[in-house]
């Protein structure tokens, strides 16, 4: 099981540095996650459950400018 940094108090946890990656390094990396990732978000349906997340957003902003 993961462990989270929840699981650990406060003063046993340090910051972990960033590896150095070269600017081509980075920008291999960006491509080959965008292409997996990308691609396949953009043709995935939305599901019943993010279209109730919209409406309600959308309700909830139009409930505040009606407010304003």
């Amino acid at each position: 099981m993961a462990q989270l940094a929840t699981d650990y108090a406060a003063d046993t946890l340090t910051q972990a540095s960033l590896p150095n990656l070269s600017g081509e390094t980075r920008n291999r990396l960006g491509h080959a996650l965008r292409e997996a990732y990308v691609e396949p978000c953009e043709t995935l349906p939305i599901t019943d459950a993010q279209v109730e997340l919209l409406l309600r957003l959308r309700q909830k902003e139009r409930d505040r400018r009606r407010g304003a």
